[in-house]
């Protein structure tokens, strides 16, 4: 009976001692937790709308613009990810969201990912050509897109995170052509481009594109653990479309690609808050367009925009179906600064910039030789160097390479294919805005996008540079 009591006595010792190592196993268990929400930061009417060498008044919203954030949490660490419908946002603007975000959230302004679509056709929010941001509208921007990150922080709940890769091939064409040997297109400077933005379908000038594009669709997606949906992230290296009434303010494509997520998702009456977001990838020198011929644009207001959305949601969607969830992945922020040159006109470039200015009717500039000398007379006072503040976030066994410009489609595929973290995708006009970056061979041929202006200031190799910083933080 001793013995037997003995053995009795032993047993409950021991399930004891499991349950509490089970209650403690389970109190210290990894819980990824995910949150999404938007807030509107549409202009309103009567107020600037970015995206154009002339400035254009607001006269009618078409749709809604948001900032539409996610929150990601893996016990440890918060990232915040907000993509808002803008066509460019100054950094310091952007600073002032994330200090009011983290103040609410304690998430640390070097988590949160802040950029723009690059709709042109959304309020100004970053002086550009002859496009000039109200103080009020930014003061507005600052906060709303720090609440889109606060209500986002406050929607967490258990999640489960998931990626892939899709793929859409039809939708994206380098806008650069090169031009047949012994033509040439004279820029606003007088001096001679080997290529040209946007030739023309039928422009007999024109050889060849001058350089890929990167059809590639990366797409996260975040589900709760019931299986609503909270959130999707997608990516694609795609300018915008355009070809909206005019003084209309919209999302473009971006806006439509996310109404038709959430309905192919069956999303949009859910009761967990769901957001789907399009980030801008590696877009400097994409559009829709292609100068081949060989597809032709739909005509009329919005059907081209929309198409491009249904195709694109289409393939996010199909991507969706396929991906496996995990219960829990860690969460990674990492940022680092470099000074830039900037390239500043010379005392002659200012005499010939005075001059034509001086001659034109203004105080609106008209011509492209106008509107780039009156550039050139504000980018006398710019700085010799600027500090350009670059971000990579990694989510588990992918990452996010996040740079402040219009990047050009080949620094995007150089991160791909040798950053030691795979997949890996670049948004652009993220953090800040500091203008176009062609890469050091396409400055050598010219073009729109390398015209010295405030939308093109940086230094000639400034891809470079920016491009082994987000190699490095990578590694």
């Amino acid at each position: 009976m001793f013995f037997s009591n003995y053995r009795f006595t032993l047993l409950l010792i021991c399930i004891h001692f499991s349950i509490i190592s089970f209650a403690q196993h389970q109190s210290t268990a990894r819980v990824f937790k995910a949150g999404a929400a938007k807030s509107v930061i549409t202009p309103a009417i009567g107020t600037s709308i970015n995206g154009g060498f002339q400035d254009r008044t607001v006269r009618n919203i078409h749709d809604e613009t948001y900032a539409r954030a996610i929150v990601l949490d893996d016990g440890e660490n918060r990232l915040a990810i907000v993509v808002s419908d803008l066509c460019m946002i100054y950094r310091e603007t952007l600073d002032d969201a994330k200090r009011r975000a983290s103040d609410f959230t304690g998430i640390p302004w070097q988590n949160m990912l802040m950029s723009a679509t690059h709709t042109h056709t959304a309020g100004t929010a970053c002086a550009v050509f002859q496009s000039t941001p109200d103080s009020a509208y930014q003061s507005f921007l600052a906060q709303r897109i720090a609440d889109a990150v606060i209500r986002a922080n406050e929607n967490r709940i258990e999640a489960r995170i998931g990626w892939g890769i899709g793929e859409e091939t039809s939708q994206v064409f380098n806008r650069r052509w090169k031009l047949k040997p012994g033509k040439t297109a004279i820029n606003p400077f007088g001096e001679m481009d080997l290529v040209k933005m946007n030739p023309g379908v039928d422009n007999p000038d024109k050889l060849e594109p001058a350089g890929p594009v990167d059809p590639q669709v990366p797409v996260i997606s975040i589900i709760s653990r019931k299986g609503d949906f909270i959130a999707t992230l997608a990516n694609y290296s795609l300018h915008y479309v355009g070809g909206l009434g005019p003084g209309e303010i919209s999302a473009d494509y971006y806006g439509a690609f996310n109404e038709r997520v959430s309905s192919l998702l069956g999303a949009d009456h859910q009761n967990v808050p769901f957001v789907s977001i399009m980030s801008n990838g590696t877009s400097g020198n994409i559009n829709n367009i292609d100068f081949s011929g060989r597809y032709k644009q739909a005509g009329g207001y919005y059907t081209q925009m929309n198409y491009v959305a249904n195709v694109l949601a289409a393939e996010v969607v199909k991507v969706i179906e396929t991906i496996e969830y995990q219960d829990w992945i860690s969460l990674v922020a990492k940022t680092d600064e470099i000074k830039l040159g900037v390239r500043l006109p010379d005392e002659n470039d200012i005499d010939r910039a005075a001059k034509i200015v001086e001659k034109a009717e203004g105080p609106n500039m008209k011509t492209a030789e106008e509107i780039y000398a009156r550039e050139t007379l504000l980018l006398k006072d710019y700085p010799t160097t600027v500090q350009v503040p670059l971000q990579v976030l990694r989510i588990g066994t992918l990452a996010i390479a996040a740079i402040p410009c219009e990047v050009f489609v080949e620094t995007g595929l150089n991160i791909k294919s040798l950053s030691t973290i795979k997949p890996v995708f670049t948004i652009s006009l993220a953090n800040g805005y500091f203008g176009y970056l062609p890469t050091p061979e396409q400055h050598a041929l010219g073009g729109y996008e390398t015209w010295r202006a405030r939308s093109s200031f940086l230094e000639v190799n400034a891809s470079d540079k920016i491009e082994q910083t987000i190699l490095n933080l990578l590694r």
